[in-house]
């Protein structure tokens, strides 16, 4: 059921990004759009590169991104690592997370701060202790997916508006962010497990990102 709401996540943004937003000129910024003149992006061209560490995706993670609704909706899918020495065994994930940025605030003519973004996140991990001895457990012998996990997450981020690139004239943006995080299987315990459980800290992840506009 899990994976088939990851592919129908998946599917719903890659159809989104196929029909452009309309574009409200009254509160869109020069430093969001392209200059006259500039090719159409195609619809199958992601919007931008995002290279992670932590949140529950991986030690490192890196992917690319789509933007719509006038880049406030943002949709990421990115490939995670974590090698045998820190997980027990060596996983990979593959990880889908939605974020939407209410507003952007500009700091001078170089630097945005976004100061607010909301969403959650699907991921999917590959490779967990004995993912592969198939029968050692029954059906149920687990309460919760051991392999896939979702979440809401917060966080905000801080831009700088480089220099359009050459070749396309299309706007350029580098941003670093940080996200704060939890999944369904910390909120679970955490809600099942309230007197002496875990404390609200340990329900948090945090995730320190770069992401670069082309």
């Amino acid at each position: 059921m899990k994976k088939l709401l990851f592919l129908t996540l998946l599917l719903a943004s890659l159809g989104a990004q196929a029909t452009p937003a309309p574009i409200d000129t009254t509160t869109a910024t020069a430093a969001d759009a392209p200059p006259a003149g500039t090719p159409e992006r195609k619809w199958f061209r992601p919007k931008h590169l995002v290279l992670q560490t932590g949140g529950g995706l991986g030690m490192v993670a890196a992917g690319a991104g789509y933007e719509f609704a006038k880049d406030r909706l943002e949709t990421d899918i990115l490939i995670g690592y974590v090698p045998k020495k820190y997980g027990g065994s060596t996983l990979s994930l593959a990880s889908l997370k939605f974020m939407y940025s209410p507003f952007r605030l500009p700091v001078g003519e170089k630097f945005q701060v976004v100061p607010l973004t909301v969403g959650a996140y699907f991921s999917y991990t590959h490779g967990t202790l004995n993912d592969e001895l198939k029968g050692q457990y029954s059906s149920d012998y687990y309460w919760f997916s051991t392999d896939t996990r979702y979440g809401p997450l917060l966080g905000s981020r801080l831009t700088f508006l480089a220099p359009p690139v050459a070749a396309t004239g299309q706007p350029r943006k580098i941003s670093v962010y940080y996200e704060l995080g939890s999944n369904d299987l910390y909120l679970a315990s955490w809600l099942n497990n309230q007197k002496g459980g875990l404390g609200f800290g340990q329900l948090l992840t945090l995730a320190l990102g770069v992401k670069a506009d082309f």
